[in-house]
Order: C-alpha cells, then structure tokens, then sequence
C-alpha cells in the first residue's frame, strides 16, 4: 500500500510567493508580486517538457523496478531553486506520466503524492497505474506522480548519510552531526535545505499543473501528501479543480503533539494486533492481549546486546525489531507476516524483522538506501518551528513512551526533535487552522483506526476546509485505490464530475 513514514524518537517558507501573489493577464501565471520583474516566473510556467524512457532516472532499486511499468514515461520540470529570486539558480522536479487509457474522454492529469516527506510521487505513480487501468483514475486521466524538490530523481537530491553510514545508524552508532553532514552533502548546501519545504512544493507543483496543460489542478494525497494538498489550496485556492486526501497529517500540531499523537496511534494499532493475533493458534504475543507489550519486550530486549542472526548474514537489532513493528502496524494486510516474523525471532532468526524494517528505511537488497529518511529530516525541520528546550524534548519523548509503551527502550538520540532544534536553516512554516474560502470542496478520507495520522485531523480539515468526509471503519494508513470498493467508487465519482458521497458515509473492509 502507499505510506508515509513518520518517525517515533528513533524511529520513536522566506515568505510564501514572496509575500502576496499577483497575476498575469493570461490568469495561468502567479507571480511574486516583489520581484522587479513581474513576469519572473514565466520561463518557468511556459516551459514544455521532453518525455522520454523512465530508466535513467531510477535512483534505486525501488524505482528501477517500478519504471519498468508497461506506458510510463518521464521527465524534468525546472523550477527555481528560491522563488524569493527566480532570475537566480534553477533545480529540476523528476515527474512521472502513464497516459489516460480512453484519451477521447480524457479529463486531465491527476497528479499525485505518497506520502512522507520523502515518498517519491514517481515510484508510486508507476505502482499504481496498473491497478487504476480499468477505472476512472486509468482511463479518464493521465495519471502523474512528482518527486517533491530533492527527492527521488528530483536534482539536487538531498544527502545526509551514505549507505554505510545508516546502516551503522540502525546498529546503534549514533550520528552526532547529522545537519552538518546534510548541508555539507547537498548540493547547493544550506539555500537548498532553506527550500525544500512545503511551502515551496506546493509552488512547484502550481507550475507542473500548468506546464501539463491543465487549467486547475486535480490531486490525489495520501498521508503527507494531504498537507501538500491543502497547503496548495491556501497558496492558490483558484487553481484546484479537485482534491482527495487521504490520512490527514493534522496542521495544527506542532512537533511534540504530532509525534505523541503518532506514539497513540500506533498503541492503539498495536492492541489490535495483540487482539486479532491471539484469536489464532501460534499468536507470538500469546493468547492475552492484555500481556502482548510484556511479551514483545522480553522478546526483543536480549537484542540491544545480543542481535539476531538473518539469512543474509547481516544481524537485527533491538530498534529494528520495533522498526519492524511500527512497518507492521500500517497495515492489516502485514499482520500475518509481523507474526510469522516474531515467531522466528523465537528462534534466534531476524530475518523476517529486517526485511520489514529494511521496508520502512527504503533500503534495496543491494543496500542501497533511497532518499526518503534524509528527506524525511530535511523537510520536516524546515516546516516545523524548532524546539531548542532541553525540558520540552524531554517531555515530548517520555509522553510518547508512555503513549506507546511496547516502543519502550528504543534509543532517543535520532530524535527529529534532537536533529530539528540544529538544524541550520530556519523553518518556512508553523501550525494552523487551514483556510482556504472559496475552493472547490474536496474529498477527505479519513480511517477510523489509522496508525499513522488520527482520525480527527480529516474530520477537522473537512470542516475547515468547507470539504466532505469520508470514513473508512478500518485499522490501515489510507484506503482510496487500496481495493475497498465504497471507498474507491465515491472517490472517483468525485474525481470524473465533482459528486460527493451523502453526508457521513462510511466505508467498512
């Protein structure tokens, strides 16, 4: 399915346009009303793109696997690296097309986001064309998938850490100076990190909407890729056509609650594996649901000293083995693997539990790793206001044991919060109530027992955004094209002619 990834501690912007937006007199062009010259953007806007094979902008092994998908192609969007000076250096956004499968009833693109920050737009936008090819999503719209700036193929790519490096990372060393290393390995350095946030994605994505032919944008977020969504319809609320988003990060939370609600989320997640688990013979956790964190711990505790062997010879650790839970928990669809996986750690054999934690990291079994986790920092500490109080780090991490105690143990020093309060640029963004009066209204989805992004952040943004809500009755982050068919019929009624469900729908497995 498609996630984000959120950490847990370890696991556990200048202004937007610059400042107010003008418009040419085509209306297709926004522009920063403070740069001397008003048509800056126009180069941009107006530019054409090449599409061609997909292969040479696979960064991993992920992606090369995808881009093999039968009809996609690629290319390269230029964007400016700081819209505050876009006269000044260019980046490129990697984006991703599998055409409209009826082109003589086709509507248009619906572009859309995975998740993250990190999730590259383009791999999941090649994974899912074949399974929209025979409904509306395939056949009435080319569907098309972006790497948010320094993402991904998107160029320059953001580096942190090699592969070696966060391979240590997971084993347990600890990597002190992780900013430094990501203003001293991306290149364009710190401009680059200063712009990497939402708040410029949403910009690149209104020039990808109009460089595709598209008079207002049709968009598809999932988890993070919410906040892209009703971040671009702040930024240009004339420009939406419709939205769907699906599992939504909540804007009012600033870090702590976000990682605390997370800690709750994926409690709650856990109980109910713990439940459905012992309903079954040969449930790892036993047969009392009430004992599974008790269970879990002793299990996994030998492994901060002693960690397990796998078949390929590399070893689990402890924060991969809770690693492998948080990967299990986005899903019920994982449980039955997360089970078979604990049941084998009985035995002394990790390998199951790495696979699942390799999975959270992105790494190939080449050992490749892909950008998501230094993306996942960067963009993160320049969308969050930086926390710097000792005490309120502190706190933030203990409430979130204490939301989640089966995360008990895992080692606090790759806290976001910690790499966030020395993070060298400062953050483009803070919480707030959404607003956004006059735009078409969207389509929310929300999941009752989504692990990852609460139920009540989709119920808020639908109010707060004049949109409708959907609910799925299900332990899963994000449902719409994931195979439940209420869901996927009132989603893309939506998308072909702008129908929304009655009043409080509910979608159930």
């Amino acid at each position: 399915m498609i996630r984000s990834k959120r950490s847990l501690l370890h696991i556990v912007a200048a202004v937007a346009l610059a400042g107010s937006l003008a418009t040419c007199t085509s209306g297709q062009h926004p522009q920063p009303a403070p740069v001397s010259d008003v048509h800056a953007l126009d180069r941009f806007y107006d530019q054409k793109l090449s599409w061609s094979d997909c292969a040479p902008y696979a960064t991993d092994e992920l992606s090369r696997e995808a881009f093999r998908t039968p009809g996609v192609e690629c290319a390269r969007l230029t964007v400016p690296l700081d819209y505050a000076r876009p006269q000044a250096d260019s980046i490129t956004i990697g984006v991703l097309r599998h055409k409209a499968l009826d082109p003589a009833n086709r509507i248009g693109s619906l572009v859309m986001d995975p998740g993250g920050p990190g999730g590259s737009g383009m791999k999941a936008a090649a994974r899912l064309a074949p399974v929209v090819s025979n409904n509306a999503a395939g056949l009435r719209f080319d569907l098309v998938g972006f790497d948010p700036r320094g993402i991904g193929a998107s160029r320059p790519q953001i580096h942190c850490l090699s592969d070696t490096e966060w391979d240590a990372e997971r084993a347990g060393a600890v990597t002190s100076d992780f900013a430094v290393k990501c203003a001293q390995r991306t290149e364009h350095g710190t401009e680059m990190l200063a712009n990497v946030g939402t708040r410029d994605v949403v910009k690149d994505l209104d020039i990808l909407r109009a460089v595709l032919g598209d008079a207002k944008l049709s968009y598809l977020g999932y988890s993070y890729g919410t906040e892209i969504g009703y971040r671009y319809a702040e930024t240009f609320p004339g420009n939406v056509r419709a939205l769907v988003l699906d599992g939504v990060v909540d804007p009012t939370e600033g870090e702590p609650d976000s990682l605390i609600a997370q800690g709750t989320g994926f409690s709650h997640a856990f109980g109910l594996f713990a439940q459905e688990c012992a309903r079954h013979d040969g449930c790892a956790l036993g047969a009392d649901p009430a004992r599974a964190t008790a269970v879990f711990q002793d299990l996994v505790r030998p492994l901060a000293t002693a960690p397990a062997k796998t078949a390929d010879g590399r070893r689990l650790s402890f924060d991969d083995a809770i690693t492998a839970v948080v990967e299990g928990m986005y899903s019920e669809q994982s449980w039955p693997t997360l089970n078979n996986g604990l049941n084998l750690l009985k035995s002394g054999d990790g390998s199951v539990l790495l696979k699942l934690a390799d999975s959270y990291y992105e790494r190939g079994s080449d050992g490749h790793y892909s950008s998501l986790q230094d993306a996942y920092y960067a963009v993160r500490c320049v969308d969050n206001p930086r926390l710097t109080d000792p005490a309120v780090i502190a706190s933030a991490r203990q409430r979130t044991i204490d939301a989640a105690p089966f995360l008990a143990g895992g080692r606090p020093d790759r806290d976001e919060l910690d790499i966030c309060a020395s993070w060298p640029v400062p953050s483009t963004s803070k919480p707030h109530r959404p607003s956004a009066p006059g735009i078409a209204p969207p389509l929310i989805i929300s999941s009752t027992d989504d692990p990852v992004t609460a139920y009540h952040a989709g119920v808020n943004l639908a109010s707060d955004l004049g949109g409708y809500l959907l609910t799925f009755e299900g332990a899963q982050h994000t449902a719409f094209l994931h195979g439940n068919q209420c869901v996927d019929i009132a989603g893309l009624a939506y998308l072909v002619d702008g129908t929304l469900p009655p009043p409080n729908t509910h979608c159930s497995p």
